[in-house]
């Protein structure tokens, strides 16, 4: 579980440096959307430690509030 959160996590971050290297705005979005799939990807992956009590809710709060400011400033970057 951990090498797929790092995973999903670089994906983040390489598709959006990917998406700001496109001249053309559908692909920039294109590859915006991939990363903010990947922001899911990871929530995904903690809702299910959460569920197997690997971490508390306590201890994912910030991690929560870092993946839900991601995800809104992708999703303004799709505009």
């Amino acid at each position: 579980m951990v090498q797929q959160i790092r995973r999903a996590a670089l994906s983040v971050h390489l598709n959006i440096a990917e998406g700001c290297s496109r001249k053309s705005g559908a692909e920039r979005k294109r590859f915006f959307e991939i990363s903010r799939g990947s922001v899911i990807e990871v929530d995904t992956a903690v809702d299910i430690a959460h569920d197997l009590n690997y971490k508390t809710e306590e201890q994912l709060q910030t991690l929560g509030r870092y993946l839900i400011n991601t995800f809104k400033q992708l999703t303004g970057l799709i505009g």
